[in-house]
């Protein structure tokens, strides 16, 4: 292995590109308290990838943008975001990824029974989305994340 071999070894380490990750999953729209069914796929860019682990991130972000002069006496637009919820779900545990190898990894995630419904209002939306990451020393290569459609059961 040549000098720029170990450079770009580094460099995928430190910009997650170590691996292609990516993510499949069902119901494409889940409830409260429901199972999703998920698969997690990765492929070594080029080089061995030493894991932690395979894990599915889920998480709701509330948002709220609210033009200028919106409200009586409001100067200022109003543009805030809140993670109302965020989880991570091992679904393998350590592993290697051999130089150019694909692996699909299986799991099941379950949503909150307290699970607000995905929504977009006038000023203010909710949204959930799901990603799968590989855990690997320096940034973790991951699917980016995926929206994911909650409904409401009442």
């Amino acid at each position: 292995m040549g000098i720029f071999d170990k450079m770009k070894d580094v460099a995928n380490m430190v910009t997650g590109g170590a691996a292609r990750v990516s993510i499949e999953y069902e119901p494409q729209q889940a409830f409260p308290g429901e199972e999703l069914s998920v698969r997690v796929i990765a492929t070594s860019t080029g080089g061995q990838v030493k894991s932690k682990g395979v894990f599915v991130d889920l998480q709701s972000v509330e948002r709220v943008n609210m033009p200028r002069g919106t409200m009586a006496g409001q100067e200022n637009a109003v543009n805030t975001s809140y993670t109302s919820f965020s989880k991570e779900v091992q679904i393998s545990p350590a592993f290697t990824l051999e130089p150019n190898e694909t692996r699909e990894f299986e799991g099941r995630v379950r949503l909150p029974p307290d699970a607000q419904p995905t929504f977009t209002g006038r000023y203010a939306r909710h949204e959930w989305s799901i990603r799968g990451r590989v855990e690997a020393t320096g940034n973790d290569p991951d699917s980016g994340y995926q929206s994911l459609r909650v409904g409401s059961n009442g």
